[in-house]
């Protein structure tokens, strides 16, 4: 299944796979693999002890595409 997954910074277009894997209301995406582009939705801020950018955490919202 195709599936939009966007936010307010982008919107991506991936394939899914639906499982009872994953709490309800989540989502995960490999972020390793530039086709997805994955980090294009994700938070440019910084954490602020570390000063990584959090790329691991941000609100999407998903609709079949």
């Amino acid at each position: 299944m195709m599936v939009d997954v966007s936010s307010r910074r982008g919107k991506v277009r991936v394939k899914a796979k639906v499982t009872d894997r994953r709490p309800s209301g989540t989502v995960f995406m490999n972020f390793h693999f530039r086709e997805a582009a994955v980090n294009l939705l994700t938070n440019p801020a910084l954490d602020p002890a570390s000063k990584i950018p959090e790329l691991k955490v941000c609100a999407v919202k998903v609709e079949a595409a």
